[in-house]
């Protein structure tokens, strides 16, 4: 794992701070930072009611100080160092919580900031929380600037009440990822409201793990990319947000609520290729896996492994009602058979890469190098699915229970394009999170409407 057990704090003013090593996922990501890309994680959650600030911040401050680990920093050094390394802190350097003024769009406004604003690696801890209070029914909110909402359900658009409060946390991902941020959140739910939020045991699968099928696409060969659409002439991401009714999944299925996503992704790729004319390929979906315990044992950092689950030409563009089961088998058979397998969480080249051989200066300078050659062998995209959210995120009386949790991870090129998914009070929340150099906002809206339809069509009957 990238993320480190919690490890003993600093007592006294004499003894040096904890330093640890940037471990590989964050080295590799420290390498390739662009500031027109910003490597950020949004978590953004709708609650109820309203929360208190004097209290809301209590409760962050002592929930940071229960995960110690998230209190870092990146320690400045010469260009010939070997090693970045993580500063631990005693407490945080600012204000994590604010309450930002009143503005026209705050929902649009927050979610800009997300994207464009990461907070910075040299100030303890690398994480912000905004608290949008009132902020009105998120229908309506999609935007020019691609980034939007859209609430479905069996009824069509369910626009909420403005009495609410949504919850924005920016994460540098370079840092740590959004299920650590989350369970720091849940520690801040329970302190705030003095409920149980302790996770839900994780859903148990039975049977054993499967061998991998055959004739599944080469690794060695590139995969699809996800053909241009309008490029926007402003670097940076756009954003997508969307509520959809929960799939169905006959009980007793073989495969699960993530294999039906896995196969929706890819079905909503061949389909937006086909329409661009893309000459069609196999097609290559990265998948973080998690195996992190999500109780307060939780390391915190960037903790989980990506397993890359390939589709082929045949499987995507099968018309036969009937081929439907028969995929959601196949995808189910890989995906188990793939996270089975122990293997480091970006592979056995980045470990090499990371070993202080040499100066991290020439270590970036190469590692980049490396990341553009190997761009057409990158994988299609990266669908993240978090699955059913394990926290009841309940702060209590007041401010209530989390009715909608939605994350998106950071979308660069050459993917240009993450799908995220979680799934809160039984519904589906999908992000969509784009490179405005490969894709518009219309683009975006399009996609979204073709995973709502190929998700549909994943609600067979064995």
């Amino acid at each position: 794992m990238t993320a480190l057990h919690q490890p003993a704090r600093a007592d006294g003013p004499l003894r040096p701070p904890v330093r640890i090593p940037f471990p590989v996922v964050d080295e590799v990501s420290r390498h390739c930072l662009q500031e027109e890309e910003p490597e950020t994680v949004h978590i953004e959650v709708h609650l109820p009611g309203r929360l208190e600030p004097g209290r809301l911040r209590g409760a962050f401050a002592e929930a940071l100080r229960r995960h110690p680990r998230i209190l870092m920093r990146e320690v400045p050094g010469r260009w010939y160092r070997r090693r970045y390394e993580w500063e631990l802190t005693a407490e945080p350097d600012v204000e994590v919580v604010s309450f930002p003024a009143a503005e026209r769009d705050p929902l649009r406004a927050a979610r800009t900031r997300a994207l464009t604003e990461a907070p910075p690696l040299s100030l303890s801890p690398p994480i912000r929380v905004e608290v949008v209070e009132g902020a009105g029914p998120a229908e309506g909110s999609e935007a020019t600037d691609a980034v939007g909402v859209r609430l479905r359900g069996d009824g069509g658009p369910q626009p909420r009440a403005a009495q609410g409060t949504v919850l924005f946390l920016t994460i540098n991902h370079t840092a740590l990822d959004g299920p650590a941020c989350l369970r720091v959140l849940a520690t801040a739910a329970e302190l705030y409201g003095g409920r149980d939020n302790a996770p839900a045991a994780a859903p148990t699968r039975a049977g054993e793990t499967p061998p991998p099928p055959e004739e599944t696409p080469s690794n060695w060969s590139p995969p699809a990319r996800v053909a241009p659409g309008t490029p926007e002439p402003s670097p940076g991401n756009g954003l997508l947000v969307t509520e959809l009714p929960l799939p169905h999944r006959p009980k007793g299925s073989p495969y699960t609520v993530n294999d039906q996503l896995m196969v929706t992704t890819a079905l909503t790729i061949a389909h937006w290729n086909k329409e661009h004319g893309a000459r069609p390929r196999p097609l290559r979906i990265t998948m973080p896996v998690d195996d992190r315990p999500r109780d307060t044992t939780m390391p915190i950092g960037n903790g989980t492994r990506l397993v890359e689950v390939p589709f082929s030409v045949a499987e995507l563009s099968a018309h036969d009602p009937g081929h439907m089961p028969a995929l959601l088998h196949r995808t189910a058979t890989r995906t188990r058979a793939l996270k089975s397998l122990p293997r480091p969480q970006l592979g056995h080249g980045a470990s090499l890469l990371t070993a202080p051989w040499a100066p991290v200066a020439a270590r970036a300078a190469l590692t980049r190098g490396l990341r553009r050659a190997a761009a057409p062998w990158t994988s299609t995209t990266l669908l993240s699915n978090i699955g059913r959210i394990p926290y009841a995120l309940d702060f209590g009386e007041d401010a209530g229970r989390a009715h909608a949790v939605w994350f998106s991870a950071p979308a660069r090129m050459p993917r240009g394009l993450t799908v995220t998914t979680a799934s809160t009070a039984g519904r589906l929340h999908l992000a969509l999170r784009w490179s405005r150099a490969l894709l518009s906002h219309g683009d975006g809206a399009h996609l979204r409407d073709l995973f709502e339809h190929y998700l549909h069509t994943t609600e067979v009957t064995p």
